[in-house]
This record gives C-alpha cells, sequence and structure tokens, in this order.
C-alpha cells in the first residue's frame, strides 16, 4: 500500500503544486509561451525566478522524486519486474534534478528535465507489466502520448510551437504522466491492500 500511496501523491502534489506556483508567478505567465520549468527560474541569459513560485516549484519536485524513489524500491519488492522499476527510477532521479538544477543551471536542469520526460514516458507504458486491464492499455496509452509529443516537439518544434505554443508542448508530455503517476498510485494501493485482507 505504500508505494502506491507514494506513487499517487508524488503525481498529485506535482500538479497542485504546478498551480499553486502558476498563481503566485506575475502577471504574463502564459501556459502557451512559458515553459513549466520557468516556475523555478527561465533559462540563460538574463534568467529570473520569482517568490515564492520558484521555492514551491522546485521543492515539489524534489519531493515528488523522493516519494518515487522510495515507492519503486517498495514496489519492486512486491513485483519484481526491472522493465518497469529501472524507468521507474530514473523517473525519480530526473524530478530531483529538476528540482536541484531550476532553468538557470544549464546544461544539467535540460539532462534532468529531458530524463525526467522520457523516463516517466517509457515507466508509463513499461506498467503493463504490473497491470491489468483496462489500466494496462490506459498506461500504454498515456506513455505512448506523452513520448510521441516529446518526438515530434524535438524533430518537428517549429509547427508544433506554432500551433500549441513551447508551454502547450511541455504540458501535452508532463501532464499524461503524471495523471498515470495518480492513475497506477490508486491501482496499486488498491491492489495491495485486497492482497492483505486476502492473506
Amino acid at each position: 500500500m505504500l508505494s502506491g500511496l507514494l506513487y499517487f501523491f508524488a503525481g498529485a502534489i506535482v500538479l497542485m503544486g504546478i498551480i499553486t506556483a502558476e498563481a503566485f508567478y506575475p502577471s504574463g505567465y502564459s501556459t502557451f509561451k512559458n515553459e513549466i520549468s520557468d516556475l523555478g527560474a527561465t533559462r540563460q541569459p538574463n534568467s529570473v525566478s520569482f517568490e515564492p513560485s520558484s521555492t514551491i516549484f522546485n521543492t515539489i519536485m524534489l519531493l515528488a522524486g523522493i516519494m518515487i524513489l522510495v515507492a519503486s524500491f517498495y514496489q519492486h519488492q512486491y513485483f519484481k519486474k526491472l522493465l518497469f522499476t529501472i524507468p521507474a527510477f530514473l523517473f525519480g532521479v530526473g524530478l530531483i534534478g529538476v528540482g536541484i538544477f531550476p532553468g538557470n543551471r544549464t546544461p544539467y536542469h535540460g539532462m534532468a528535465a529531458m530524463l525526467t520526460f522520457l523516463s516517466g514516458g517509457f515507466c508509463a507504458i513499461t506498467s503493463f507489466k504490473i497491470v491489468t486491464l483496462p489500466f494496462k492499455y490506459i498506461s500504454v496509452l498515456f506513455g505512448s502520448i506523452a513520448l510521441l509529443i516529446w518526438f515530434i516537439a524535438v524533430f518537428a518544434s517549429a509547427t508544433l510551437i506554432s500551433f500549441i505554443g513551447i508551454g502547450g508542448i511541455e504540458r501535452w508530455v508532463a501532464y499524461p504522466i503524471m495523471l498515470w503517476l495518480t492513475g497506477i498510485g490508486g491501482y496499486l494501493m488498491n491492489t495491495e491492500t485486497n492482497n492483505i485482507f486476502k492473506k
């Protein structure tokens, strides 16, 4: 039950933390023009950060990453599926990196963000090894959406940016992963609780 609880709260605090940091950010912030990580600090040169948005964003990323690492350790004791555990562990490491290295810390922030997006998408897809229908299909779908949008953004960014903006692109990568994370958290809480009561 602990792994499910931690996965659920990791996804929830990231989503609610982003909303809270956006609410405190000065006027002019746009989900079309601004990357999510601008909440922590904008890119160099002429990087800026605003409090309390910066502290909120960086802290929730760090906390969520730690939660995912701990959850991944405990779920591996139960399922023993390295195909899922490895990307889950890397997902946690990536989020911790995003929290430690804000947008102005190049190239480390970019490396951490890329690790987060890629491992998060693969994590959702490979969770098919530990879940059942219909959540198996939902996990593969959400992970595939995140990776597909990331791939299109990298190799056809001009077209996609003009359509939905850099902020929209990043959210279409990040939010499916976070929604899946809360979903698998609920799934695991139910699965693990049922198995405890069956014993």
